[in-house]
């Protein structure tokens, strides 16, 4: 018999040009493990040059096959690399919680150099069924990611996108170095 582990841990995946050190991912993993939630921020190889299958791989390792128990909460090009992981998952799988921030499955128009990133990305109309709790954040004035893109993903999924006013790309340079709307998606 094998055993599934439902206990909560979680998993916070950063995106294009970023460390675990940058933006909101510290502080939100420390939210997470003041409230007993054991959070890895891994990172991801190659940060200025991503490459699909290496970043899959690196956010694989920490994912692995979810379970009731798994949050997983991703920015950006992070969100694609967690919806590829996900989607290449066999056999049986369920995600207790996943929260995607400035999410995206579109070519973007103001970052033409992740275009082959971004190209054949999965199909991810069936995902939203494998996850108990899913989350799409948005803010009203991103400069990288026009929130078309992430209300597209968000409807792909079948859910609507939270918006966050201001926030811009939901970096610290937008003045984002805490994001209540992701804790709060986790902890609900």
């Amino acid at each position: 018999m094998t055993h599934t582990s439902t206990e909560r841990r979680a998993a916070i995946i950063h995106g294009y040009g970023a460390t675990p050190d940058d933006h909101w991912f510290g502080w939100l993993a420390g939210q997470l493990e003041a409230e007993g939630i054991p959070t890895a921020v891994p990172a991801l190889p190659d940060t200025q040059a991503p490459d699909p299958d290496r970043w899959r791989h690196a956010a694989g390792a920490v994912v692995g096959t979810p379970d009731a128990g798994s949050v997983v909460v991703a920015h950006s090009l992070g969100c694609l690399t967690v919806l590829r992981h996900l989607r290449s998952l066999t056999g049986p799988w369920h995600l207790g919680t996943l929260v995607l921030v400035a999410g995206f499955v579109d070519r973007l128009p103001v970052l033409p150099e992740l275009d082959a990133y971004i190209d054949g990305a999965p199909d991810v109309t069936e995902l939203g069924k494998h996850v108990d709790r899913l989350t799409v954040i948005r803010s009203d004035d991103d400069p990288l990611v026009p929130a078309g893109h992430t209300d597209r993903l968000a409807g792909l999924l079948g859910t609507s996108a939270q918006v966050v006013p201001g926030a811009g790309h939901f970096l610290a340079s937008d003045g984002v170095t805490s994001l209540d709307a992701a804790r709060a998606a986790v902890l609900a």
